[in-house]
């Protein structure tokens, strides 16, 4: 089980070039995945959403490519002819205009906007070799961000785990209390018609009506349906597949069983536990959201 959560650095240095790449995400719904990386190496974008959709499936992840060349292959130097003319003639013209005996100076003109040009130019026939250093940066990011997931995931597994106990023994002292209710139903009535004098009281009614709320009451079912699912979350959690939708469902199925039995329930002992168990299933929900 992983977390949705991660972040993971990989870097390489091949054939005189160099990529240092940093992958995180955070919490998604989908699995959305956003990579930035300088315009030359746009060509990639494809190959690296595939290479990470391979082994991360869920979460908004965002990917940085830095990219350095040391090879001549990779940059060409332009030298804009016209444009320096032209920065030239003004500045003569402003030397004579204002009597300034200084020559123009080659260091004056280099530093005008666009007399030289640097621009990264990928040659195709190097795209192999830039791709496996790319892809050996990309591998070990993407180790490290997985590596990291992982860890969290376990670390919210034992603490889903620990919680989910703590509901089934919320939920044993329901189903311990669960017979007693009718019984205390039956009490309560029969208290309330002795306080009428003079009343005769049917023992057959009496009885009919203990009937009758011990079925509005019964609460089986929904024990047994929430034993069913925090066992299944248990083997879940348990599961090196993404798990994040499944666990997201059964909280919702458990939170439907707690509210019923909440409804059906005329006792303020079982009322009370069922209070609990969605305090307690609320803060699982809230760490489900961040599972792959």
């Amino acid at each position: 089980m992983k977390s949705m959560t991660g972040y993971g650095r990989g870097e390489a240095l091949q054939y005189d070039r160099k990529f240092v790449v940093e992958i995180k995400s955070v919490n998604h719904r989908y699995n959305d995945v956003t990579v930035k990386m300088p315009r030359a190496m746009l060509m990639y974008e494809d190959a690296v959403k595939k290479l990470i959709g391979r082994r991360v499936f869920r979460g908004k992840t965002d990917v940085f490519v830095n990219f350095e060349s040391y090879s001549d292959e990779d940059v060409s130097i332009t030298f804009n002819a016209p444009l320096a003319d032209a920065y030239v003639d003004v500045v003569e013209m402003i030397r004579k205009r204002y009597n300034i005996e200084q020559p123009v100076r080659l260091d004056l003109i280099a530093k005008f906007p666009d007399i030289v040009s640097v621009e990264k130019n990928i040659d195709p026939d190097s795209n192999d070799k830039i791709w496996k250093c790319l892809e050996t940066a990309l591998n070990e990011a993407v180790d490290n961000f997985v590596s990291m997931r992982e860890t969290e995931g376990e670390a919210l597994k034992k603490d889903i785990a620990e919680k989910l106990n703590g509901i089934k023994n919320t939920v044993q002292k329901i189903e311990a209390r669960a017979p007693m209710v009718a019984e205390d139903y039956r009490q309560r009535l029969l208290a309330r018609l002795a306080e009428v004098e003079e009343l005769n009281i049917d023992e057959a009614r009496i009885v009919t009506e203990v009937t009758i709320f011990a079925d509005k009451a019964c609460i089986d079912e929904e024990i047994t349906r929430l034993y069913s699912h925090i066992e299944q979350m248990k083997s879940i959690i348990c599961e090196t597949q993404p798990v994040g939708r499944k666990l997201d469902f059964l909280v919702q199925e458990m939170n439907r069983e707690v509210n019923t039995i909440g409804s059906k329930s005329n006792d303020l002992e079982i009322t009370n536990c069922a209070v609990d168990l969605k305090s307690e299933i609320e803060k699982i929900r809230e760490q489900v959201q961040n599972i792959e």
